[in-house]
């Protein structure tokens, strides 16, 4: 299915490229999140119209995540779970645990934001962990995770 992107994609191309993707792709993630719309000579044209209106809500995009990146930058999340004696957690921490616990130090950070390359945390310490706020603004946090006292 031919696309027009409405904004920048990784892996995908830049706001305003006309570009194939698999059709159940487009259908239920593409279009649905407002990324895409089908590439007709109506909605190019539109969005021709549009486009300088969508290259300024890109940029503040860009800006907002900048901005939160350099307060994020080295930001520490406290994290608490239950632990053996030789250190590994009985459950693990996901990107969902420190996504919560970002929200809680008041970053608004979703949990398909955090990055965990190596899987998720299994053992008690410190982790260093990305977080993707935008495609262009990837900062590093700390979690420490400590056992639970019993």
């Amino acid at each position: 299915m031919q696309i027009i992107l409405l904004e920048r994609l990784a892996n995908l191309g830049q706001l305003g490229d006309v570009v194939r993707v698999r059709d159940g792709y487009a259908r239920n993630f593409l279009i649905p999140q407002g990324k895409a719309r089908r590439a007709t000579e109506a909605a190019i044209k539109e969005f021709e119209a549009r486009r300088a209106e969508l290259e300024k809500a890109q940029a503040d995009r860009l800006a907002a995540a900048r901005t939160l990146g350099e307060k994020l930058a080295g930001t520490t999340v406290q994290v608490t779970e239950k632990a053996g004696v030789d250190g590994r957690l009985f459950g693990s921490v996901t990107n969902f645990d420190i996504a919560e616990g970002l929200k809680k130090q008041g970053f608004p950070v979703e949990k398909g934001m955090v990055r965990l390359p190596a899987g998720p945390l299994k053992t008690v310490g410190d982790a260093t962990v990305e977080v993707a706020l935008h495609g262009e603004v990837v900062v590093e946090i700390t979690v420490s995770v400590a056992a639970e006292a019993a």
